[in-house]
């Protein structure tokens, strides 16, 4: 919300207070919004590694948002591949989230929550289904961010207690145009083959003065991952692999 703007003479004094006061409603949030999104990508990449074989992927979602509170939740899906080269069936990942966010002191906000990845007749013998806790301290446009499983990890058996460490920053360099920088590190527990770190440089652009919600983005990521461990069944191919990822997403 924009501070009240303060006439310096009488004679501006109403106009300013009502300039101000539509301003301030064309800003203000809804207490309640709910919000969708859809998008195309030209390879799923989660946490560096290829989810859909190097493949494109269909994803889709919604969101719900308290503004007054900060409490959020949502649903998200996308196609993917791996379930099936891991021995497994299903072709479908559907996670569900909740949490809240805020700040804590000026410029400094947090988040925490919840995330349950769902892998539906994933068929494998240690399921795929996963829930982690996460929490996250963000300062500008950096942030710090660790999950932390309350279950196995994504079928790794006996990886309860693994943890992802996050780091990133989301850098405005022009109007509409963001510069994306992360690195991250997975810690499979007892399963320390599986344990690798990955990184993305990428630059998203927001086309909403041609269609509000339009988001276009490129990501060159790669991972250290060893490349026996992370070799898709079906092909050979490195599911780790530096490449070039296209997304296309739309909010409506």
């Amino acid at each position: 919300m924009k501070k009240t703007i303060l006439a310096a003479a009488i004679g501006f004094a109403v106009s300013a207070t009502f300039s101000t006061g539509f301003a301030q409603a064309e800003e203000a949030k809804p207490d309640n919004e709910v919000s969708f999104n859809a998008a195309l990508t030209s390879d799923y990449r989660y946490r560096g590694i290829s989810q859909t074989r190097l493949q494109p992927a269909l994803q889709g979602g919604a969101d719900y948002m308290h503004n007054p509170s900060g409490f959020y939740a949502g649903t998200w899906l996308s196609t993917i591949k791996w379930t099936k080269d891991a021995g497994g069936s299903g072709d479908i990942e559907w996670d569900l989230y909740a949490g809240k966010r805020g700040e804590i002191v000026k410029d400094v906000s947090y988040d925490v929550g919840v995330l349950s990845y769902v892998y539906p007749s994933n068929g494998l013998p240690t399921s795929a289904d996963t829930t982690e806790v996460y929490g996250q301290v963000g300062y500008g446009p950096a942030y710090a961010k660790y999950s932390h499983s309350v279950t196995n990890l994504f079928g790794f058996a006996n990886s309860k207690n693994s943890g992802y460490l996050d780091l990133g920053a989301n850098i405005d360099v022009a109007e509409g145009l963001t510069l994306n920088l992360h690195a991250g590190h997975q810690k499979v527990k007892n399963n320390g083959f599986y344990s690798y770190t990955d990184w993305k440089v990428g630059l998203s652009k927001d086309f909403g003065s041609v269609l509000k919600g339009l988001t276009g983005a490129l990501a060159v990521i790669g991972t250290n991952a060893g490349e026996v461990a992370y070799a898709s069944s079906a092909n050979g191919k490195f599911l780790g692999k530096t490449a070039l990822v296209a997304t296309v997403s739309k909010t409506f």
